[in-house]
């Protein structure tokens, strides 16, 4: 009897095991059976092909999945085409389900990514109209930004993935030199400030004792906390982490020196797009990329010019009311960015104290963002100095949005290297725009949704994100925020104007 049992379990177990495989070879193979396991599908189809973003979403680590954060995605050619291969077909799957019976929500799902992986595939074309190592947000200073804030180091394993991924890098950067030379090739090459500023990060950067880079310092701070390490472990991982800084990474950046060297002869001061291969066509569709809308260049340059106007006319009724009439707006601006009432000292001291004040400003908005939203999201936000080694290039503010398993804080970084740059009265819109309610919020209440493809709570689209954090410095001042505070809401009105003046200069001729 006991013998007969067994048998009907495991011809039971045979058949669950079979079916498992036939989904699973569906699943990864061929189009899904299921439109909601489609959606998963594409998600971590582009997620497993970025060991970076896997890590700094922190989705897979409570599943015992960690070999990704030992790893660096590939930055080459092939892989590049790689992706838009995938996007044609994941676009005729997606194309392949009948819209009639689809739910609202999955309609308004499809809707979305059938959009997404369209202009993705339009921009086929235009895959090198890009430059990967810039002032901004380059590959050369997104790697050592990575590792010191995303790369994640709760247990000793995560140290050896330290070390794994500071050992990939010549590989990144050899891939990455041979984008750029195929762009050379195509005549597509950056203009020279930019490779003057990256020339100027990157030689500093390799300039530090290894002991002092932040690839070393940043690991050295983490370690100490991971609490089952010995004091023999950490000094051991510590000497490995300066050797590899020395030997490994030091090298793969003179390797990108030497190549920017030889390319800064070539290049020319004509910045725009318009001196690419196609560069008219290929503006017109980055602009309805990232604006979603069918606004051409002209329309976009008269509505900056239009709203150009309506914001001066603003600020000089706020000037004239403050003692500046009869002052254009530059002067103004310039005489109460250099007042010192609204100034901190620019040392350490100063830096200290307006890291304290944004923090404040976004306790202070936390607080008050109560009373105008119903749902808050549960990510903790942090307020940080932007790394000293790119702050020279870097923008003046930037966010990093929180993983998804609460194991790291989103983060607001505030550029510290000038603080003649930081007048008190533009800080509050900052901190509103960078922090709360802007970018975190809306970034942390995308995570956060519950009944939604994973794919719906990362898409990228720049005209929502942005979008949304400008609206929410309108609401501070539509909530009263800035009652008594005249010259904080200049403060915003110059943030304001400075992306109204972009309109109208990036569009110009």
């Amino acid at each position: 009897m006991f013998k007969k049992a067994m048998k009907w379990i495991l011809r039971i177990f045979a058949v669950l095991l079979i079916a498992a495989a036939i989904f699973l070879v569906n699943l990864i193979w061929f189009r899904p059976w299921s439109l909601n396991l489609f959606y998963e599908k594409v998600f971590v189809q582009v997620l497993f092909e970025e060991p970076e973003l896997l890590s700094s979403l922190g989705l897979v680590e409570q599943f015992g999945i960690t070999s990704h954060n030992g790893k660096l995605g590939d930055a080459s050619p092939a892989h590049q085409q790689r992706q838009f291969d995938h996007a044609k077909q994941n676009l005729a799957d997606l194309r392949a389900y009948s819209v009639d019976r689809q739910t609202p929500s999955q309609r308004l799902s499809t809707h979305i990514l059938d959009w997404y992986l369209e202009r993705e595939l339009e921009g086929e074309k235009y895959q090198f109209h890009n430059y990967p190592v810039n002032q901004l947000f380059g590959v050369q200073n997104e790697f050592p930004s990575f590792m010191a804030n995303q790369h994640r180091l709760l247990a000793p394993r995560d140290c050896n993935y330290y070390l794994q991924r500071l050992g990939a890098l010549p590989t990144k950067f050899d891939q990455l030199l041979e984008s750029l030379r195929l762009r050379e090739q195509k005549q597509i090459l950056p203009p020279r400030f930019v490779v003057e500023k990256v020339l100027k990060e990157m030689n500093a950067f390799v300039a530090q004792p290894p002991a002092e880079n932040i690839l070393a310092t940043s690991f050295k701070t983490r370690a100490a906390k991971i609490k089952e390490l010995t004091d023999a472990q950490r000094s051991d991982f510590q000497a490995q982490v300066e050797t590899a800084v020395k030997g490994t990474i030091y090298p793969a950046y003179q390797k990108l020196i030497d190549y920017f060297n030889s390319l800064l002869p070539m290049t020319t001061t004509d910045d725009g797009v318009w001196k690419l291969p196609d560069g008219n066509a290929f503006y017109t569709y980055v602009l309805r990329t990232m604006t979603t809308t069918a606004l051409n260049p002209d329309e976009v340059h008269d509505l900056g010019v239009r709203e150009v106007a309506r914001i001066e006319a603003e600020m000089r009724s706020i000037l004239d009311a403050n003692g500046f009439s009869g002052r254009t707006i530059g002067d103004a601006m310039q005489a109460l960015g250099q007042d010192p009432r609204f100034l901190f000292s620019n040392d350490e001291k100063g830096r200290t104290e307006a890291l304290a004040e944004y923090a404040r400003l976004v306790t202070q908005a936390t607080e008050r963002s109560k009373q105008l939203f119903l749902t808050l999201p549960k990510s903790e936000l942090e307020v940080r100095r932007v790394p000293e080694f790119k702050e020279a290039t870097s923008a003046k503010a930037y966010y990093q949005g929180a993983a998804m398993d609460a194991t790291r804080p989103g983060v607001f970084y505030a550029n510290l290297r000038d603080m003649s740059e930081v007048p008190k009265w533009g800080m509050p819109t900052l901190a509103y725009h960078e922090g709360v309610p802007g970018h975190h919020w809306q970034v942390s209440t995308a995570q956060e949704l519950k009944g939604l493809p994973q794919f719906r709570k990362i898409i990228p689209f720049t005209a929502y994100s942005e979008g949304w954090a400008l609206y929410t410095e309108w609401l501070a001042k539509q909530a009263g925020w800035y009652e008594g505070d005249p010259f904080g809401d200049l403060g915003r009105l110059q943030d304001e104007l400075f992306r109204a003046v972009r309109l109208v200069v990036d569009t110009g001729n």
